[in-house]
């Protein structure tokens, strides 16, 4: 038993010779300035508000966690290539209170 793909094939090959887009454009350019920009503006707004200084957790060493078999090839081999001294600890720590 054969699909009937040639006739979905013509009929998708005929929406194509119309104008860029048709009517799809339309709804898309309808969504995105009803939904989509809205949506993003209301992410940033919330991620503003809710921003703010949180407390850094206390420094527990795991002894699976931050292990050092070799050290790091840049700098004294034991921070890493984006470390941040207040929020990334070492082995060891926390660098910074």
């Amino acid at each position: 038993m054969a699909l009937p793909l040639r006739s979905l094939s013509r009929g998708l090959a005929s929406a194509a010779k119309e104008d860029h887009g048709g009517a799809g454009a339309g709804t898309w350019r309808l969504l995105t300035f009803v939904l989509a920009l809205p949506s993003v503006a209301l992410c940033t707004l919330n991620s503003w508000l809710h921003a703010g200084h949180h407390e850094r957790p206390t420094f527990i060493p795991y002894h699976h966690l931050r292990i050092r078999t070799k050290p790091y090839s840049w700098g004294d081999g034991n921070h890493t290539l984006f470390h941040n001294p207040r929020v990334n600890p070492l082995p060891t720590g926390y660098e910074r209170p």
